[in-house]
């Protein structure tokens, strides 16, 4: 099967990457921003014949979609907010019109950030009216409507807290400012769910080769019946606090046991409320996810958060 990902310079698609070279099929790497080293081909998801070349070029049955505006506070500027629509809407119904053309099916990965609105404390089932609380939730939830209206071939998988070993993301900020500060003030009141970018990739690679077994059971175009909305984290509930203080505890028993000299275990980590660090945007205070479905749907197995968190902080310090 060849398969389609975008965004593939970020940190799902680099762990797509990694996962792809252990799989049969072919994967197309596309993105905007070009990386020295990695061959990656440029595809920009606004222009609509630009995809739809892609597709038909390489005979593309499958897209994932890891491209988005994510820069939650940025989104806020009203001078960005064309632009934050038009990368978070726009361009996933260009994937699904070209994807529905093609009769292949559009895996597209959508946020928490669509739910915050109303006050809840049980977590977020997939039927669950969105309510976002800025312009981020608002386009996402967008996006995944633009999907549903085209009516491709769909699983629309929204994730959250995401982080992993490349980019930028709140576990090596979190890291760097444990080993360097005396202090450190983070949120307590923002509950959910963090995940690691490789779990949710090989949670997409069950899903393609479930989609790749009923194109096989089926010898025309057909309609993927386990279409819809799903929701993978990882397993468990924590805040942004209890997030860096495991963060600062993994490390800290890495470095010792590493023999190299302890920095992570003397910063003081301290919890705060939201207001203390005011933001253009205000950011679900619970948005943990139901991830039923997804598990009795595809057979996917979620680990534990902080089982994960140990295995990138590993990783991450066997880097430097």
């Amino acid at each position: 099967m060849n398969i389609l990902v975008t965004g593939a310079n970020g940190q799902l698609g680099n762990e797509m990457r990694i996962i792809s070279k252990n799989s049969t099929d072919n994967y197309i790497f596309t993105d905007v921003n070009q990386v020295e080293g990695v061959e990656t081909l440029y595809l920009d998801i606004t222009d609509l014949e630009a995809i739809r070349k892609m597709v038909t070029d390489n005979n593309v049955q499958a897209i994932v979609n890891c491209a988005a505006w994510t820069n939650v506070d940025g989104a806020e500027d009203p001078e960005k907010y064309a632009l934050v629509e038009k990368l978070n809407a726009t361009a996933p119904e260009n994937l699904a019109k070209a994807v529905k053309e093609a009769c292949g099916l559009l895996i597209h990965i959508s946020t928490d950030y669509v739910f915050g609105g109303d006050p809840y404390n049980t977590p977020c089932k997939e039927d669950q009216k969105g309510t976002p609380t800025g312009v981020y939730g608002l386009t996402k939830l967008h996006g995944e409507q633009n999907i549903q209206r085209v009516g491709c071939n769909h699983v629309i998988i929204r994730t959250a807290w995401l982080y992993s070993e490349f980019g930028k993301n709140f576990v090596k900020t979190m890291l760097n400012l444990t080993a360097i500060k005396l202090q450190l003030k983070v949120v307590f009141d923002q509950v959910g769910t963090p995940t690691y970018a490789y779990d949710l990739a090989q949670a997409i690679m069950v899903i393609l080769e479930d989609y790749k077994n009923s194109l096989t059971a089926n010898l025309s175009p057909l309609t993927y019946a386990k279409s819809g909305v799903y929701h993978f984290s990882n397993e468990g509930v924590c805040s942004w606090y209890d997030f860096t203080k495991m963060i600062q505890q993994i490390a800290s028993e890495l470095v010792t046991r590493n023999q190299k000299p302890e920095t992570h275990g003397l910063c003081d980590v301290q919890p705060c409320h939201s207001d203390e660090f005011p933001s253009p945007v205000k950011r679900p205070a619970y948005s943990v996810l139901d991830k039923t479905s997804i598990k009795e749907t595809f057979g996917v197995k979620v680990p534990y958060w902080t089982d994960s968190l140990r295995k990138c902080i590993t990783n991450l310090m066997r880097q430097q």
